[in-house]
C-alpha cells in the first residue's frame, strides 16, 4: 500500500517550517547584542540553550515514550505552537541574556516534539525506501536551519523582529498543515504502556549501538560547524580585508547546500548501501575538519568552495544514520529510539560548541576547527568496530 502522494511533501514542508525556529536567534544575533546589550560570547550561550532544551525535551519525550503512545501528528502540532510562542518571546522589550537563554531553552524543548517526531511520522509511512524519505526530511531541517540567515540577508529591509516573527508564523503553518493533512501512518505500532526502561532495552541491540555511535560522532561536528559558519566567514574577512564576504548570504548557502547533500546521499544509499554512504560522508567531513586551517590562507574562491563542500558533506550522513537507527529498533519503540538517539546526539553538540567557542576566544587560532574531527573519528571507528559490513 502506497501512501498518498501528498504525504512526504507535507511532512517535508512542515519540517522545514518548524525547524526554522532552531537558529532564529543566531540570524539576528548582532541586533540582539545591540538592543539588549549582550556580551560578545552570547552566540555560544544562545545556541547551547536551544541544544540543552532539545536534550531535556527528547529525554522527557523518550522516557515517557510520548511519540509511541500518542498520535505523532498531534504531538508535532502542539509542539510547533508552543515552540513558536517561546520563539516570539525574543521580540519582547526588556529581555536580558538570562531571559533570552530561557526562551531559547524552551524553544529547544519543544523542538524535541518536531524533528524526531517528523522522522517517526515518515517511518510510519515509508517502511521501504526510508533512507530516501528521511533524506528529504533532513534536507528540510537543513533549509529550515539556514532560512533565518536568508531573511537576515535582507536585514535592512526587514527589521530583526520581523525575522523572528516570520519564523514563528512559519512554524505554526507547518504544524497545522501536518496535523490536518497527515494522519497516523499505516506502519505505526502503538505502544500502550509506559516503559521507563525503554532506554536500556534499546541499547541492548548491537546494531542499534553501532548506528547510534556513528550518529553521535557526526553530531559532535554538525551543529558546531553550523553555529560557527558566520564566524568562519568573519575570520576570513578579517584576515583578507579585500574580500568582504556577505556573511548572511554565504552562511545561508553553506548551510542550505547540505539539503542537496542529504538528497543525493539518500539517492545513492538505495543503490550502494546506507551504512556505506554514511561512512564515506562522515570520512569526507572528518577530512574537512582536519584540513580547515589550510584554507584560511587560500584565495577567496578556494575558501568558499571548501566551505560549500564541507556544508554539503557535514549533513549528508545524518538521514542515513537515522535510517539505520529506525531499522534496528523494536517497532513499538521506533519513535523512542529516534528520540533518545537525538537526545544524546544533541547533548554532545553542547560540549563541542562550548569547547570550540572557548578555544577560539582563548587562542584566536584557525587551528581550533580541527577539534571538530574528534567526533567523526569516533563515529568511523564505531562503524568499523566488529567488522561491521558497510552495506
Amino acid at each position: 500500500m502506497r501512501p498518498p502522494k501528498h504525504t512526504l511533501p507535507i511532512i517535508v514542508f512542515a519540517q522545514f517550517c518548524c525547524t526554522s525556529l532552531w537558529f532564529a536567534s543566531n540570524a539576528v544575533l548582532t541586533d540582539l547584542i545591540d538592543v539588549f546589550q549582550l556580551p560578545s560570547e552570547s552566540l555560544g550561550y544562545l545556541t547551547s540553550a536551544v541544544q540543552f532544551g532539545f536534550i531535556l525535551g527528547t529525554l522527557a519525550f523518550g522516557a515517557f515514550t510520548i511519540v509511541d503512545r500518542f498520535s505523532p501528528s498531534k504531538v508535532f502540532f502542539i509542539c510547533a505552537i508552543l515552540g513558536s510562542i517561546f520563539n516570539l518571546g525574543i521580540v519582547l522589550n526588556g529581555n536580558t541574556l538570562f531571559s533570552l537563554i530561557a526562551l531559547r531553552f524552551l524553544t529547544g524543548f519543544f523542538l524535541a516534539g518536531i524533528y524526531p517526531v517528523g522522522m517517526k511520522i515518515a517511518a510510519d509511512y515509508y517502511e521501504k525506501g526510508l533512507g530516501k524519505s528521511l533524506s528529504y526530511l533532513v534536507g528540510a531541517l537543513v533549509l529550515g536551519t539556514a532560512f533565518p540567515h536568508l531573511l537576515n540577508v535582507f536585514g535592512s529591509q526587514i527589521p530583526w523582529k520581523g525575522i523572528v516573527m516570520a519564523t514563528s508564523i512559519l512554524a505554526i503553518t507547518g504544524g497545522l498543515s501536518l496535523y490536518l493533512l497527515v494522519p497516523n501512518g499505516p506502519f505505526r505500532r502503538k505502544n500502550t504502556q509506559l516503559q521507563l526502561t525503554a532506554f536500556l532495552e534499546i541499547f541492548r541491540n548491537t546494531n542499534f549501538r553501532k548506528a547510534a555511535f556513528g550518529y553521535f560522532g557526526h553530531m559532535w561536528e554538525l551543529y558546531a560547524f553550523w553555529a560557527f559558519v558566520p564566524v568562519l566567514l568573519g575570520t576570513y574577512n578579517a584576515l583578507h580585508p579585500e574580500t568582504a564576504f556577505n556573511v548572511p548570504l554565504w552562511s545561508f548557502l553553506i548551510v542550505a547546500i547540505g539539503s542537496i547533500g542529504c538528497v543525493i546521499g539518500g539517492y545513492f544509499s538505495s543503490r550502494i548501501g546506507t551504512s556505506r554512504i554514511a561512512f564515506y560522508a562522515l570520512l569526507a567531513s572528518c577530512l574537512c575538519c582536519l584540513a580547515s586551517p589550510l584554507f584560511f590562507t587560500a584565495s577567496h574562491f578556494i575558501f568558499i568552495s571548501f566551505l560549500l563542500f564541507w556544508g554539503f558533506m557535514v549533513i549528508a550522513d545524518s538521514p542515513l544514520f537515522s535510517t539505520m537507527v529506525a531499522h534496528s529498533a523494536t517497532p513499538t519503540l521506533k519513535g523512542t529510539a529516534l528520540t533518545i538517539t537525538n537526545c544524546i546526539g544533541f547533548a554532545i553538540t553542547i560540549i563541542s560548541i562550548q569547547l570550540l567557542s572557548y578555544t577560539i576566544d582563548t587562542f584566536s587560532s584557525t587551528n581550533a576547527y580541527m577539534l571538530l574531527a574528534i567526533g567523526p573519528i569516533f563515529g568511523l571507528l564505531a562503524l568499523l568496530k566488529g567488522k561491521m559490513p558497510l552495506k
